[in-house]
């Protein structure tokens, strides 16, 4: 069973836009966890964020949902999304790959203002790559 890996990907775009958000909004959780310490503590930050956007991680929280129903039935499909939001969560553990507690503070600043779904998957494929991209999608949107 793909699923049971936890890291099912979903063929269709709109999955994948949706584990982009998921995975996003958990590595800002658990970074902005290790940097609650520092003076870039951004986690009033990352609460305006959630609560700007809500609606969209919800959303992208139930897609990934019904893509896993699908493979593995609903209650395989709560145990799966745990599963893959742990794994999500560990990969950040050690912190971001290339972005310091500063740089992560001002982007959850810019993530609490922007506005739009399309705009939230751009910069989470830029903040979730292995290597840095020159420029975040931020700015005026």
């Amino acid at each position: 069973m793909a699923c049971s890996l936890g890291l099912a990907m979903p063929a269709h775009a709109e999955a994948g836009d949706a584990q982009k958000l998921r995975r996003m909004d958990i590595m800002l959780m658990v970074t902005g966890l290790r940097c609650r310490t520092t003076e870039d503590n951004f986690m009033e930050d990352y609460g305006r964020f959630t609560s700007s956007h809500m609606t969209e991680l919800n959303e992208a929280n139930g897609e990934l949902r019904a893509q896993l129903a699908v493979e593995a039935g609903e209650e395989g499909a709560v145990k799966a999304l745990d599963k893959m939001s742990v794994v999500m969560a560990n990969e950040y553990g050690a912190g971001h790959p290339w972005l310091s507690c500063h740089e992560l503070h001002q982007v959850a600043q810019g993530l609490a203002a922007v506005q739009g779904r399309e705009t939230l998957v751009e910069v989470a494929g830029q903040l979730l790559e292995r290597q840095p991209r020159p420029l975040l999608a931020l700015a005026g949107r």
